[in-house]
């Protein structure tokens, strides 16, 4: 049985990808942030006999070397994502996006990982050049953020080039589902609803993104990791369509069958520069690498959100009426 590592197996991508491992038989390792309240983030809400917890920092690297020995694959997702938090306090994402993931591809140098999966994002690309958005694409450091996972990118395309190392970049493209963080706006507009907003605040509305069900998302990291023709690949998972902000906004409204109103919230717009405006996903290399193709369409997907974040249970775990940077 094949040990694998997730590093942010406490978040949203994380934890999922963690459970889908689970339930197609893997050991795993799963890599929570240290905190002193022994609060796994996601990973609460999982039990498994395979599933071991572990706490730390990926921007220790004699912490990395220790939890990737004797590990076969590591997915590596522990990162600091949130834009606008990136414009405050931008030496962090370097910390953690850039250094993590230094320190990740050394210790699984070092100690013979067979296979390094790490996760970039279509935020790399910034406002599409050309449609729909392959991997040859321009990088565009729009944020910080961005910057940020280009620079991680990079270093882990070094490693490979330099040591061979075993590396795939898996770059999703805008992910959502279940457990989101409602910095993201699908859950922002499904929580705001939820709790009987009848003005809804939101930034921009005019951008497009190639919106991608978590499942899927999942299920593209797993088949790149059986794909050894994608070692040393950077890959788009997407599903090469795109949805304004505004249609994405009035979709999850007819399906809550709410009438609700937009109202622009300033603190939520981008500086002018920085806002990426269009995501179009071109996922012809994926599907030449794997067969991949998403299982889910955005209604079918928006409906399992939906449900997820309307159980009491769930919505309760939200503040929709603070803006979370």
């Amino acid at each position: 049985m094949k040990k694998i590592l997730v590093t942010g197996a406490d978040g949203f991508i994380g934890s999922h990808l963690t459970e889908m491992l689970l339930k197609e038989g893997y050991k795993v390792k799963a890599l929570s942030y240290y905190n002193s309240f022994n609060y796994w983030g996601w990973l609460d809400e999982i039990s498994h006999p395979e599933l071991e917890i572990i706490t730390g920092d990926v921007r220790d690297p004699h912490f990395c070397k220790h939890i990737t020995k004797e590990i076969d694959t590591v997915f590596h997702l522990a990162a600091l994502i949130a834009i606008p938090y990136s414009y405050i306090a931008p030496d962090s994402y370097v910390d953690t996006n850039v250094k993590g993931t230094l320190n990740i591809c050394q210790a699984a140098k070092e100690n013979g990982v067979r296979r390094v999966l790490t996760t970039s994002t279509s935020e790399v690309y910034g406002t599409a050049k050309y449609v729909p958005i392959d991997e040859n694409h321009p990088k565009q450091p729009q944020s910080p953020y961005s910057a940020s996972k280009i620079g991680a990118d990079a270093m882990a395309m070094s490693f490979y080039n330099a040591f061979e190392l075993p590396v795939t970049i898996v770059r999703p493209f805008n992910t959502y589902g279940p457990r989101q963080s409602a910095r993201a706006i699908i859950p922002t507009i499904i929580t705001q609803i939820a709790n009987g907003a009848k003005e809804i605040k939101l930034g921009d509305l005019t951008p497009t993104r190639d919106f991608n069900y978590v499942k899927d998302t999942c299920r593209g990291f797993l088949e790149l990791a059986d794909c050894d023709t994608a070692i040393g690949q950077e890959v788009n998972i997407c599903s090469n369509y795109e949805i304004s902000m505004r249609n994405t906004l009035e979709m999850i409204a007819k399906i809550m069958d709410s009438d609700v109103k937009f109202v622009e919230d300033q603190q939520r717009l981008r500086p002018k520069n920085s806002e990426v405006f269009r995501l179009w996903g071109n996922d012809a290399k994926i599907k030449s690498l794997t067969g991949f193709t998403p299982s889910y369409s955005l209604e079918t997907g928006l409906r399992e959100t939906i449900e997820w974040f309307t159980d009491e249970v769930n919505l309760r775990k939200y503040k929709s009426n603070i803006y979370n940077v």
